[in-house]
């Protein structure tokens, strides 16, 4: 699946980066707790949270994710897009709690990576 083909799944707006939206999501991961994201989540592709802020882009830097849904219609500020832009992760924003998000992609064929 595209980046492109989640933001249709799950209805999002994009915040940034919009020339990569032909790149390649094989897995997600959906955390609040960017500290549970660098202990467990491996290889990794999207990121849905509701934290809004600078680590959540730093973290999915870390990990080499694809992009970043902030869920629920969370808005990060300019600081925290304008760092995306930097690195070159796209953000998207979808009205979706992430329960909902996450199995809107799950049942297109988007899933979790290796259990740990």
């Amino acid at each position: 699946m595209t980046i492109r083909e989640l933001k249709e799944i799950i209805h999002a707006d994009i915040l940034c980066c919009e020339d990569k939206l032909d790149a390649e999501v094989h897995t997600a991961c959906g955390s609040d707790m960017m500290s549970d994201v660098l202990a467990f989540v491996k290889n990794q592709s999207v990121l849905l949270t509701g934290l809004c802020n600078n680590q959540v882009v730093r973290t999915a830097e870390m990990m080499d994710m694809v992009c970043i849904v902030f869920v629920r219609g969370k808005t990060p500020d300019e600081s925290t897009v304008e760092l995306a832009r930097e690195k070159g992760i796209p953000l998207l924003i979808t009205p979706h709690r992430m329960f909902n998000a996450c199995g809107l992609l799950y049942s297109n064929g988007l899933h979790g990576g290796d259990s740990v």
